[in-house]
């Protein structure tokens, strides 16, 4: 992965390159800005697009390194870290009370949408766009692609500090900042806007067979009603939503690039869709099948050859897909935002005849993120949540794993650990086990890990990029495949013996845990020595 290290030459030397091309992005997007030769900038004022896309990119910085924090920290005993921090544990006493965790992701899920929206509305270059003198092959390469403009979104705004609060989620959302952005996120949920998201989700768990599980009692009769009637305004709202952006399309009233037919970009727009929906869902199914046997893993031929790609050697391979997976979504997020954009000239008729305040709601592009939120991400995700082997058994789910793990292997993000260490030193983060210890020492204190749920389907959680202590595999250690196999087998008789003193079936639990992983370690040393598998010696254990 790209974090592994800066010292070896390979590394710094991606790591150098990587910063240097954000830097560039960064001069050109601004140049462009106080050029006024953005949407925003030349319709209203370069000062605007300027605070607009710093304030956007810093508050998605919160939102996607929340989330991160708030999936991480539910199986965490709470009463650990409420004195030591008291932001984070009013945030989580909240958010993960009852069901709020899974509405927080579907408002969060907006929210990273409309921001991505609003850097594209503040920094996408016009037409024919021309800046510091750049030559022609620069100039298309970095303006007219977007990728000066995915490069920042990833950068600053995504990587660094999903890098960061996946080991430090306590001291992430320690703060007043992430108070805001968590209410916000469940203020969005709860006024109704992506409810046509929960039909989805009780579709999707009606087809697989099983039910939804709640942390809360069922709805009253006019909870019931008030719930209903925000699924029906939502689902109205989300059509609607595609017939103004299709009428808008074929009438050229987006910012799609010029000369693209209007039956391209309508096909464009929903195989991006379709594209973001994969990638999305293969998240949510890459971390469910990781808990799964080899045996139920290889349940076709392309959900075989996937898991072999993903879980190969070390399990390098599933964190470098979320960091390939980050760039080819956000670029999907940028053509989608052009592709659905409305841009009304003056003297021009209103899409739909609407009236001009209206018209000028519609061109921010929020229309385009209500339906790239619930049909190209949440909807995919719940899909993911009931049928994971389905989403490996087909070989686009395989093409874009290689094509995501290609685009991380270039480095051309890697200048998001460095923003990452930066920030923690200056934070002075600390890693969650200063604070309340690993989950064995825990479990030792009579404060052992607890699911939020038992089953998944029908959740957003699984969307998350991973907390620290939820990654499948542990990052390489540098030590050979014996040196490896001979430390695990030492693990693993170390944890024998704590199931055998657990003072209760909880810690019990915990520590079983904890030998599954070290189990399946030890089979994937196995397989890279070339020896046969070991036994499954976890069966005397139980399932999880």
């Amino acid at each position: 992965m790209a974090s592994d290290s800066f010292t070896d030459p390979l590394g710094a030397f991606k790591a150098i390159y990587s910063i240097a091309l954000l830097i560039f992005s960064i001069i050109i997007v601004m140049a462009l800005i106080f050029d006024e030769q953005t949407n925003l900038s030349q319709d209203v004022h370069p000062a605007l697009a300027f605070i607009l896309i710093w304030v956007a990119l810093l508050w998605l910085s919160l939102v996607e390194g929340g989330q991160a924090s708030m999936v991480g920290l539910p199986p965490i005993d709470r009463e650990l870290y409420r004195e030591s921090h008291p932001i984070s544990w009013r945030i989580c006493e909240h958010g993960h009370k009852g069901d709020n965790l899974d509405r927080y992701l579907m408002g969060r899920q907006f929210m990273v949408l409309a921001l991505v929206f609003v850097i594209n509305l503040s920094g996408a270059p016009i037409k024919d766009a021309q800046v510091l003198g750049l030559p022609d092959v620069l100039a298309n390469a970095f303006l007219k692609s977007g990728l000066a403009m995915i490069l920042m979104t990833c950068m600053i705004g995504q990587l660094n500090t999903q890098v960061n609060a996946s080991h430090c989620m306590l001291d992430f959302i320690n703060d007043w900042g992430n108070w805001f952005t968590v209410k916000v996120a469940m203020a969005i949920e709860a006024s109704g806007l992506l409810h046509a998201s929960y039909l989805i989700q009780m579709i999707v768990a009606g087809l697989a067979g099983k039910p939804i599980e709640s942390n809360e009692e069922p709805r009253s009769g006019f909870m019931n009603l008030l719930f209903w009637v925000r699924v029906l305004y939502s689902c109205a709202i989300l059509i609607f939503a595609f017939f103004a952006t299709i009428a808008a399309l074929f009438d050229g009233k987006t910012t799609m690039w010029e000369g693209v037919p209007e039956v391209v970009a309508l096909i464009l727009f929903f195989l991006l869709m379709a594209v973001v929906g994969m990638l999305e869902g293969m998240q949510i199914a890459f971390f469910a099948v990781s808990k799964l046997t080899d045996e139920e893993r290889n349940s076709s031929k392309w959900a075989s050859m996937t898991c072999d790609v993903l879980f190969h050697g070390e399990g390098h391979n599933l964190p470098g897909f979320m960091v390939g997976r980050q760039l080819c979504v956000v670029s999907c997020f940028f053509v989608i935002a052009r592709v659905t954009s409305m841009d009304v000239e003056e003297g021009e008729s209103n899409v739909l005849g609407v009236s001009n305040g209206a018209q000028e709601f519609f061109n921010t592009g929020l229309l385009g993120a209500l339906i790239t939120t619930i049909v190209a991400s949440i909807a995919w995700q719940l899909v993911a949540s009931a049928f994971p082997l389905a989403f490996l058994s087909t070989p686009i789910t395989y093409v874009l794993l290689r094509l995501c793990l290609m685009l991380e292997a270039t480095g051309i993000c890697m200048g998001a650990w460095v923003i990452a260490a930066i920030h923690r030193k200056v934070a002075g983060f600390q890693r969650d086990e200063v604070y309340v210890g690993t989950a064995e020492e825990r479990a030792a204190m009579q404060h052992g890990d607890k699911p939020i749920h038992k089953s998944e389907v029908g959740h957003l959680a699984g969307g998350a990029f991973p907390a620290g202590h939820d990654l499948p595999f542990e990052q390489g250690t540098g030590k050979t495949p014996t040196q490896r196999r001979n430390l695990i087998q030492t693990n693993i008789e170390i944890l024998e013996d704590q199931i055998r003193l657990s003072a209760n079936d909880e810690e019990k639990h915990v520590f079983e845990r904890a030998l599954k992983k070290e189990l399946e370690a030890l089979r994937q040393v196995q397989r890279e020595l070339g020896a046969k598998a070991i036994e499954d010696d976890d069966e005397e254990y139980g399932e999880e």
